[in-house]
This record gives structure tokens, sequence and C-alpha cells, in this order.
């Protein structure tokens, strides 16, 4: 296994450890599944999850984090789940505090896991970044995630 797969395996794990432990006991690695790219994580219906690490997440700059939401949104239409997450590696955070990685909702994903009413700022695509932590038990709380 080359050295950025292994790096790859090591975070999506990181990331699976995290969710089985805060409501999400189905999450597992995706085997990989050649053409399409159904995200890393899969256990979660309605939830796809692509995790990025290694320099590349930690340095990302907003182009390249633009360009992995493009992907992430691509997985999400083939897999018809209601949200797509791209979760990053955060510099000087370890493999055993994948909760304080950075997580990129859209503002109007966001908030439709806090409210009920229609989307709002779909058309401006405005970008937030949050913790892990804080997506995965604003998604619990939804009741309609994890367990």
């Amino acid at each position: 296994m080359s050295r950025q797969r292994s790096i790859g395996t090591a975070a999506e794990t990181a990331v699976v450890r995290y969710l089985n432990a805060h409501g999400f006991r189905h999450a597992e690695r995706r085997a990989l599944r050649g053409a399409y790219d159904l995200g890393d994580i899969t256990g979660t219906p309605g939830l796809v999850w692509q995790v990025k690490s290694g320099a590349a997440a930690e340095q990302a700059s907003d182009d390249r984090i633009a360009r992995w939401l493009e992907g992430v949104e691509k997985s999400r239409v083939l897999e018809g789940a209601d949200y797509g997450i791209l979760v990053t590696k955060r510099l000087g955070v370890g493999l055993a505090n994948a909760g304080n990685w950075w997580v990129h909702p859209s503002l109007d994903d966001l908030l439709s896991l806090t409210s009920s009413g229609p989307p709002l700022y779909r058309k401006l695509d405005l970008r937030v970044r949050v913790r892990l932590a804080d997506i995965a038990e604003l998604l619990r709380l939804t009741g309609k995630y994890g367990g």
C-alpha cells in the first residue's frame, strides 16, 4: 500500500471511530468501488462522507476545498443522499482527535439541519467551517441520522 493511501486509510478509520463513538454505530469505511466515487464512509443513510488528510488537507487552499466539495456533491447526487460531508484533517490535530477536524458544509445545509424551513442561501453558495464533533452532534440531534 502506498504511503498516501495508508495516510488516507488511517484518517478514514479515525473518522469512523469518532462517528461510531458518537451516535453513528453503523458507520464504516467503504470499500473502493471503481469509477463511481460514493464516498469514503458508509452505514450512515442519507449522508455521503469524504475524508481528506495529509499535507494536502492540512494546507488546503480555498480553491482546493472548493474542488473537493464539487466531488462530494457529485458523490451525494450519485448516492441520492441528503448531505455530502467533507472532513479535512487539521494541522497538528492527530487521529485520536478527529472530532476536532474540519467539516465544510454550505450555510444552507447547516441551517437546514437546525430548521425545517426552505433553503435560504443555496444561490449564494456560502461556505462555513465547523468541527466534526459539532456537525455529528447536529446530525444526531435531528433524529434522522445516527443511531
